[in-house]
């Protein structure tokens, strides 16, 4: 599955004129098969063995590039440093208190949210997001 998400999500950079770079597909590649959600800079950790030359700017920079053709989500919680997350089907997110770590989970029916808070105010909705916050197993066991 993560080889046809690489391959679609090349096809969409190079479908919108975005230059395929070996730092892109790696950057792309580690989101794709990245269940933690990273900050740019875990992403630039993770890589900087692989191309001694990138900096976090140009992590950054790709971040943007994959956020505007709309590969990637930002996710922006409280104010700790954005995380990145590929975008796949729609899904949402349950946060841990304690060590900030972020889990999709699927759940369906939602929609309807959308069309009930439309018609209540007036809006026209463009999108929504919910999040649950708690423990995660780890850190409820003293293990994290």
């Amino acid at each position: 599955m993560p080889d046809t998400q690489l391959k679609e999500a090349i096809h969409t950079l190079k479908d919108t004129g975005v230059r395929i770079t070996p730092q892109r597909h790696a950057i792309l590649e580690y989101l794709i098969q990245s269940m933690t959600h990273p900050t740019a800079d875990d992403i630039y950790k993770s890589l900087e063995g692989k191309f001694p030359n990138m900096s976090v700017a140009t992590v950054y920079n790709n971040l943007r590039v994959f956020r505007e053709v709309g590969l990637v989500k930002e996710l922006t919680y409280g104010d700790a440093s954005s995380r990145f997350d590929f975008v796949t089907s729609d899904h949402y997110h349950i946060i841990c208190e304690d060590c900030g770590k972020i889990v999709d989970f699927h759940y369906p029916g939602l929609d309807e949210v959308e069309q009930f808070a439309s018609q209540v105010t007036g809006f026209q909705v463009t999108h929504h997001r919910m999040e649950i916050y708690g423990v995660c197993p780890d850190c409820s066991k003293g293990t994290h």
